[in-house]
């Protein structure tokens, strides 16, 4: 029978293009059965110290890992969620390294049995979703920023995903006239059938009042979701805005398990719950949210603007839940998406399909990876072309 012989985390680190080229942090992790099978998963740790505080921890759980079945995932799961407290209780650095081992292990359970993902959890209950892009807006000038999103949108997108409050010259977020206008001019760019979605970022710090007054503006020209417009936690707030608006309300990409998402869902607030399988206990837990997510009859949506690996995992999930309408696309290329695997996630005419492919269905490029391992980066950004 085969065994698991090694569990290897390694961090790390790339330039967004999405992201002005700043620098982001992921902890991968390479899983290999002692004959030879081999699982990569992956961490959306975000800054350095949480890629190397992780991989430290993914070291820790390695012994509640090797030696173990690889077909055994889900008892994995529950051993190393069984120290996880010691960790950070209900979250943190410890839920990064179990999302990070569980991908892998899906991943080799997958190639061992020669299905996807997929077909391990029960198979594909959409025939296709559509693409969305997942942006961050770049210019001054608004009229800039809607040719650049007609661009994205042009071979087939279903609409855009524009995050506020973020790097470079877009100023979006923080004054009232601005973002009203912008929204105004891209649903005028766009037309009328076109998704708009805006997320609100951690710089973004609207007040309930702000949030009421923004949305019911935005409202006119038909915004689909508002993401996180007070963060991750006001449930007050939150049931306020929602009184008062029609638009649908998503959150929930900040937490980290089960409880979080139940806790979110009980609010009675949340139209959209936003889960990132790097950070909420990888599939396994992500699988979990959405059932209930189903169970109170939400949507859900995966948060997979990291690496390849993460998205393929999304995929996974996405596919397997009544609850996913759409999915997400980085229109960039960036480093982690089309450097790292053999064949880059591509949509066609607007619309992804169910992978198929034994395991997550990617082949990563290992020579991409210690290209980018963080004590070579770090080391020297410029030489990635990162800035920091």
């Amino acid at each position: 029978m085969s065994r698991i012989a090694k569990v290897e985390p390694i961090p790390v680190s790339y330039p967004e293009p999405n992201d002005f080229n700043a620098l982001r942090h992921l902890c991968l992790v390479k899983i290999t059965t002692d004959d030879g099978v081999v699982g990569w998963g992956e961490s959306i740790t975000q800054f350095p110290e949480a890629n190397f505080a992780t991989k430290a921890i993914i070291e820790g759980m390695a012994e509640r890992v090797v030696g173990k079945d690889p077909l055994a995932n889900i008892a994995i799961w529950y051993a190393i969620k069984d120290k996880k407290w010691w960790y950070g209780y209900r979250g943190g650095i410890a839920s990064y390294a179990i999302a990070a081992i569980d991908m892998a292990l899906w991943d080799i359970k997958g190639k061992i049995l020669g299905a996807s993902v997929l077909d391990l959890l029960g198979g594909a209950v959409h025939e296709k979703l559509p693409v969305v892009a997942s942006c961050h807006a770049h210019y001054e000038d608004i009229g800039q920023m809607v040719e650049e999103a007609q661009e994205w949108v042009a071979p087939g997108l279903h609409g855009v995903k524009v995050g506020l409050g973020k790097r470079g010259n877009a100023r979006l977020g923080y004054e009232h006239d601005r973002d009203v206008e912008y929204m105004r001019r891209m649903r005028e760019g766009l037309g009328p059938d076109q998704l708009i979605m805006l997320d609100c970022g951690w710089n973004v710090k609207w007040d309930v009042s702000t949030a009421i007054r923004r949305v019911q503006a935005f409202e006119e020209y038909g915004l689909h979701w508002i993401e996180e417009p007070l963060l991750e936690w006001d449930p007050e707030g939150y049931a306020n805005l929602r009184s008062k608006t029609t638009t649908l309300i998503a959150y929930g990409e900040k937490e980290w398990d089960l409880a979080g998402f139940e806790q979110v869902l009980a609010t009675g607030t949340v139209d959209v719950v936003g889960i990132d399988p790097g950070r909420a206990e990888g599939i396994t837990g992500f699988k979990k949210a959405t059932e209930r997510v189903e169970a109170y009859k939400r949507q859900s949506n995966a948060h997979a603007w990291s690496s390849a690996i993460c998205s393929a995992a999304s995929l996974a999930i996405s596919f397997s839940t009544p609850s996913s309408k759409l999915f997400e696309f980085k229109p960039l290329r960036n480093p982690m998406q089309h450097e790292l695997v053999t064949e880059p996630f591509e949509h066609v005419d607007g619309w992804v399909y169910p992978p198929t492919k034994p395991g997550l269905g990617i082949e990563i490029i290992e020579e991409v990876v210690d290209r980018y391992r963080s004590e070579k980066v770090l080391a020297d950004p410029a030489s990635v072309g990162a800035l920091v």
